[in-house]
């Protein structure tokens, strides 16, 4: 069974020749395709079960330095050529710009021609019944609903599996394609406290693979990360040491990689302005987009443009190395083409030297991991940070202010939870201010990123 059949595939030919009759001069169309099946259990009793098909149709259109980008659901050849048309006569109301152009064809990807080749696909996807995705559920439903100090109130388990594809054609003749499969888990518990008071958390598990996802393990982690969160102490405000956990570390990468789009930076709306080839950031900071890292979750051949990605060095020792720059910026600036964005960023493991009493080196040392219990032990005191409640980074500053909450750890021992609290600064200055990089990564999701540790934090 193929995810896109050859009537898609010819309703994609179709779509180019009708734009190049029309006047066209360059043309892309890209087919994408999603089926998912899910099911929700709320208090241990299905919710509801959901069943989805989408498609739709992506058409980028080049004419004279003209340019437009246009989508349609309706799948059929009568609406799709009035369509077109329409888009054709719209691309004359748009202002040209020469830098508008298809991606340069030695930047083509030429590896996935069937979909398969970056190494996401399990074709036991095709043979999941919906006798095992209430199995899961069931497993999942936690069967100790209360202790003497909490009781759940209230449970929300979530199964679903589906397959995602992409169909990518242009008018000089170039045609690739994506597939993938994914089974993910969430699990949302609330608990109540001996006096009544109630906290929630929540987990989740997903991968391309069946066998990688544990029912059972996502619930019980949501609900243990409930149960830890009871009786919050207030904490002092004050500049501290903040280890942030890696499920959620991406709130704080984010607006580096967002800082990096040459689009951005064109426009003068970057903190990051004119930082190519200077060293910004901590010498710890190492960080890669490994975007072709076969048979792992965020790995791509081709971007939405059709172009190739590159396991792209973004910065090294704290200098910016490259910024993600699409065909319009690089036409526009000079840069050279890169990704058009991050799709699997990776940091490289790091830890000050100024830390451990000197044994920072071990760490370093390619053998030996580098935890959240080791960088708590060599950080020695702060707060340890498990999520983030609100907040907002301005992509022209850098400036930030975040809701957090977490944990007060000593010693390198976890204390106390706390909540509502704020982290703020400027995120040149925060990385700046790097002590640590684990290689803590959980096998999950395709922002890759670790325990990390910054010191001197302004938290209020």
């Amino acid at each position: 069974m193929e995810l896109i059949d050859t009537d898609e595939i010819e309703l994609a030919e179709f779509s180019i020749n009708q734009a190049k009759q029309m006047g066209v001069e360059g043309a892309s169309v890209t087919l994408n395709k999603s089926i998912s099946d899910t099911c929700i259990m709320r208090d241990g009793v299905i919710d509801s079960i959901q069943h989805r098909l989408d498609r739709n149709l992506t058409f980028r259109f080049f004419t004279r330095g003209h340019f437009g980008s246009f989508s349609t659901n309706r799948l059929n050849r009568g609406d799709i050529s009035g369509f077109i048309a329409k888009a054709v006569r719209t691309l004359e109301l748009l202002e040209p710009d020469s830098c508008r152009q298809l991606p340069p064809e030695n930047c083509m990807a030429t590896d996935a021609s069937q979909g398969y080749e970056a190494g996401l696909w399990d074709s036991r996807y095709y043979e999941t019944t919906e006798k095992e995705r209430l199995a899961a559920l069931a497993k999942m439903h936690l069967q100790s609903p209360c202790s003497e100090s909490w009781k759940i109130v209230s449970e929300e388990n979530e199964y679903s599996d589906y397959a995602v594809a992409t169909l990518l054609m242009d008018s000089r003749g170039y045609r690739m394609m994506h597939f993938e499969s994914g089974f993910s888990l969430s699990s949302d518990i609330t608990v109540m406290s001996d006096n009544g008071e109630r906290y929630s958390s929540y987990w989740w598990e997903i991968s391309p693979f069946k066998d990688k996802v544990n029912p059972a393990r996502c619930s019980l982690t949501a609900l243990n990360k409930a149960v830890s969160s009871i009786g919050p102490e207030k904490i002092e405000g004050r500049k501290m040491t903040v280890v942030v956990d890696g499920n959620v570390a991406s709130r704080l990468l984010s607006p580096i990689t967002d800082a990096l789009n040459c689009m951005s930076i064109q426009q003068n709306m970057s903190f990051l302005c004119g930082s190519k080839g200077k060293k910004i950031f901590s010498e710890g900071m190492s960080l890669r987009d490994d975007v072709r890292h076969w048979g792992h979750t965020g790995a791509k051949l081709f971007d939405s443009e059709g172009a190739a990605c590159i396991d792209l060095p973004v910065i090294e020792n704290g200098v910016v190395m490259n910024y993600f720059t699409n065909t319009w910026a690089a036409n526009k600036t000079g840069e050279n083409r890169t990704n058009a964005d991050i799709s699997r960023p990776v940091l490289k493991k790091w830890v000050s030297p100024h830390l451990g009493g000197g044994r920072a080196g071990v760490w370093q040392s390619e053998g030996k991991s580098l935890t959240l219990q080791d960088i708590l032990e060599i950080c020695g005191e702060g707060i340890y940070v498990t999520d983030f409640n609100g907040g907002n980074c301005n992509g022209v500053t850098g400036d930030f202010s975040f809701g957090v909450s977490g944990f007060a750890f000593r010693d390198g021992r976890i204390g106390n939870p706390f909540r509502e609290m704020l982290i703020t600064g400027n995120m040149l200055e925060l990385w700046g201010r790097l002590m640590a990089v684990g290689d803590d990564v959980r096998e999950c999701g395709a922002w890759r990123l670790p325990s990390i540790a910054f010191g001197e934090v302004s938290c209020i």
